[in-house]
């Protein structure tokens, strides 16, 4: 079976700066790839790359079959099954929760809106926010708005979710209750590319961890050989600021998390 999204030998510039050197990374259906590493080593603008909000420069970057590098690709197409949630929620203010959701759906993927509806009636009942429905953006606080700003990814089906640091604007409090979508988004299967600083949420939700330094990847390995053993000094350098993250077993953690 092919991968579901594979970079090979990839380079990103932005000007004279080489952001992304030869980056060659696979990504099989329904794997969480948790993509770690400094400020500025690369990691947000891969992923902005497989959205196409970046333009890159050279080698390949396929999904579910299809080379997006080639200049027919339409990206808007390719969109709808690429979900990417950012830092930012990027709600419209003055649009309701519900009308927010089924935007997408409706206007670009003209779907019937009695069954767009019913999903995303789920969609906020499975994260607890059934009765926000009609609630504006500004009624709502940070962490609701990071979880409508997933169900709206969510509800155009799409077949990989990118998660751009998307805990990095929220009060702590905050936090767990968007990890926890995220990981029941994981226990159901969904193919994920993650970059976040949580280190702890990192070690329990990945598959692999990706560490990336100054445009490439360093290594990468299972979430249990990365932080317990990093094959890498500049790894290990970086896992050392992280003082707080968990050793106990992975099944643990998640029950903790949930």
């Amino acid at each position: 079976m092919s991968a579901l999204i594979e970079f090979k030998d990839f380079n990103k510039y932005f000007g004279t700066n080489q952001v992304l050197k030869d980056v060659s990374l696979s990504v099989e259906s329904g794997e969480v790839i948790v993509i770690l590493g400094p400020s500025g080593c690369g990691k947000s603008t891969l992923l902005r790359c497989l959205n196409g909000l970046e333009v890159a420069h050279s080698g390949h970057l396929r999904f579910d079959g299809r080379e997006l590098l080639d200049k027919k690709t339409d990206w808007r197409q390719v969109r709808q099954h690429v979900g990417m949630v950012f830092q930012s929620y990027h709600l419209f203010g003055h649009m309701t929760v519900l009308e927010n959701i089924l935007l997408g759906p409706l206007k670009v993927q003209k779907r019937q809106r009695s069954e767009a509806l019913a999903q995303a009636e789920a969609l906020l009942a499975r994260v607890g926010l059934a009765d926000k429905r009609d609630a504006y953006p500004r009624q709502l606080s940070g962490g609701q708005q990071q979880r409508i700003a997933i169900i709206r990814s969510l509800c155009m089906n799409p077949k990989v979710m990118l998660f751009d640091e998307v805990t990095a604007a929220l009060d702590p409090e905050m936090v767990k209750e968007v990890l926890e979508v995220i990981l029941d988004l994981a226990r159901g299967g969904m193919t994920m590319l993650i970059v976040t600083h949580e280190m702890a949420f990192a070690r329990a939700v990945a598959d692999r961890v990706v560490f990336m330094e100054a445009g490439s990847i360093l290594e990468h390995n299972t979430p249990e050989s990365f932080f317990s053993n990093p094959a890498s000094a500049r790894a290990q350098q970086f896992l050392e600021k992280f003082s707080y993250v968990e050793t106990m077993p992975k099944k643990t953690r998640l029950k903790e998390l949930s």
